[in-house]
């Protein structure tokens, strides 16, 4: 067989079928060889916009990504994304293609598309591997996989040169990651035991929820465990999707019900969290009232997470996917009744979201963020897959979306802008087209990687791209304001208004629709669902409310998330502005 032969082997054994990639001399051979085996190949336009695709095809399938890259540019194009991929925690695999071995040891100037690769990954990678001999392929790309998926997940990186393209292997079958890697790993029982304990003795149990639990596609586990328990569920800001079955015990963490919930807390079981900032480590803030010596049972990979940012009493070390079935039998025989505080928190909560929605302002134009979301909730499918993406407009559509989503995402440890058009066309990708895929975004985040649309129209995703248009950086003005004061000038904060965002969506061959006001938007919404195809709806919104995030009730809370000099653990302060 010959060498890219062997790698597609490598990959399926993993049970992965797509490939993210430019197209390259380094990679042609794999590409055509996958295609005939009915791999994907998808080409984005940028390589860190084919990161973020990895990352939500990992959201939504559970499985790890492969990206590959040209040499030289290409390479260097990864490096941005494979930094997210660091940050939000997504077992990516990086093959880059480099020119031959020769040219790492020339004293020469002048070499086209090259550079010395690996090193721009070793910071940030868990592995960082070289295919000096054809021998090594198996070697290499195994432990890249191993490294990937164990402990805390995260990115690699496989240098491959074409010294070793084109050569022959004579290998046995690809043999299966059980054969090479830990692919299930459970609890100690005695652990389990001192959990189920700690549980039995427990007067309001809560589940801490984040992000983990869904990128492992373990709602149905999670949901099971919440109703053993029959106790609440807390979501962290990266975890807010929610499980079907569990919506009148699932919360919002850092909301007055949330808060409360957190305070009263005797026992917290953290699932698929780093218990970071967003929830002040687990320390600060709201776990600083209350119930203070509330025990603790973290549920975790990566046995050297456990106690780095808080003490925890029952250390449960294994794979989420596995520890949580583990814990929920161990857990049956409890028979816990639900407290009766939970349909008083659920009313609360529903009342809290309601009174906000009412407030909302509801003129016709320009559009309230806050109500461009509360009507997309009106048409789109409750089984939609949700993207949320942008700074000002991102945060009002995280409060005034009007259901609890089964799958929403954003990247919540990074915190960047921009993914949301490439973490669409993921998504979809990963949940075939029976299922709609719903970006809400601004109009800033939305043009980092407009391009994407060609792929969108490419691949036949048809992905609903909901743009909250004020044309400006919305949440760097009112940072501006924040920090420099009301009457600050705000130096590149503002852009054309003669942007149209869906004339750009149809030059893709898209569908574009152009919204100016309230009664406009469910209408546009419902054409745009019903094309079929990858569709954009440009909204224009209010600058005053979009800038100055009036009407938005979790701003404060969003302010606590960063710690101030000397390590308040979230306090929040008024020097902070909105960064």
């Amino acid at each position: 067989m010959l060498m890219h032969e062997r790698i597609i082997d490598l990959i399926q054994a993993e049970d992965i079928d797509t490939i993210l990639g430019i197209p390259d001399p380094s990679f042609f051979g794999m590409y055509v060889e996958a295609e005939k085996r009915g791999m994907r190949i998808v080409a984005p336009h940028h390589e860190e916009a084919a990161c973020f695709m990895s990352d939500a095809l990992y959201r939504m399938t559970g499985k790890p990504g492969v990206v590959v890259a040209n040499k030289g540019p290409g390479v260097a194009n990864l490096v941005s994304g494979a930094i997210h991929s660091a940050k939000e925690l997504a077992p990516t695999v990086f093959i880059g293609g480099q020119r031959h071995r020769i040219y790492e040891q020339r004293a020469r100037r002048g070499k086209i598309q090259y550079l010395s690769q690996p090193q721009f990954f070793e910071s940030f990678c868990k592995y960082v591997g070289v295919i000096e001999y054809p021998e090594q392929v198996d070697e290499i790309i195994q432990e890249a996989f191993r490294q990937a998926t164990s402990g805390t997940p995260g990115p690699v990186y496989v240098d491959f040169p074409m010294s070793v393209l084109f050569a022959k292997l004579d290998l046995p079958p690809a043999p299966p990651p059980s054969a090479y890697r830990l692919v299930k790993q459970e609890a100690g029982t005695e652990a389990v035991e001192r959990a189920v304990g700690l549980l039995r003795d427990a007067s309001l149990p809560v589940l801490l929820v984040g992000s983990a639990a869904f990128a492992t596609r373990s709602h149905e586990a999670v949901a099971r465990l919440a109703k053993t328990l029959a106790c609440p569920v807390l979501q962290t800001s990266g975890g807010c999707s929610v499980p079907e079955g569990i919506e009148d015990q699932t919360f919002q963490y850092g909301t007055a019900t949330g808060a409360e919930i957190a305070g009263e807390a005797d026992v917290v079981v953290a699932i698929g969290t780093e218990l970071g900032e967003p929830v002040h480590y687990g320390r600060g803030q709201h776990w600083s009232k209350g119930n203070t010596d509330r025990k603790w049972i973290h549920i975790e990979r990566d046995p050297t997470t456990i106690g780095a940012n808080r003490p925890i009493d029952v250390a449960l070390v294994g794979d989420l996917r596995d520890v949580v079935p583990q814990l929920t039998r161990a857990a049956a025989s409890l028979e816990r009744s639900a407290d009766a505080r939970i349909e008083t928190w659920t009313k609360a909560r529903d009342a809290a979201r309601q009174a906000s929605f009412d407030a909302c302002p509801a003129q016709s134009s320009p559009v309230h963020p806050g109500r461009l979301a509360m009507e997309v909730s009106k048409v789109i499918p409750r089984d939609s897959v949700i993207i949320r993406d942008g700074g000002a407009t991102g945060l009002y559509f995280a409060h005034y979306l009007q259901f609890l989503p089964r799958d929403l995402f954003w990247n919540a440890n990074y915190g960047s802008i921009g993914p949301g058009l490439p973490y669409a066309c993921g998504a979809q990708l990963g949940v075939g087209n029976d299922r709609s895929v719903v970006l809400m975004t601004g109009d800033s985040s939305f043009l980092f990687h407009v391009s994407e649309l060609e792929t969108a129209v490419r691949k036949n995703l048809p992905i609903i791209c909901v743009v909250g248009v004020d044309h400006a950086w919305g949440i760097e003005v009112a940072s501006y304001r924040a920090i420099l004061g009301p009457d600050t000038g705000e130096p590149e904060g503002h852009w054309s208004q003669g942007v149209r965002l869906d004339r750009t969506a149809e030059s893709f061959g898209a569908h574009g629709e152009y919204v100016e006001k309230v009664e406009e938007i469910a209408p546009a919404m419902e054409r745009a669902l019903a094309s079929g195809k990858p569709a954009v709806i440009h909204v224009e919104i209010d600058p005053v409310a979009n800038n100055e995030m009036s009407m938005m009730p979790d701003v404060a809370e969003f302010r606590t998330w960063y710690g101030e000099p000397g390590d308040n653990l979230g306090a929040g302060g008024s020097n902070s502005g909105y960064e």
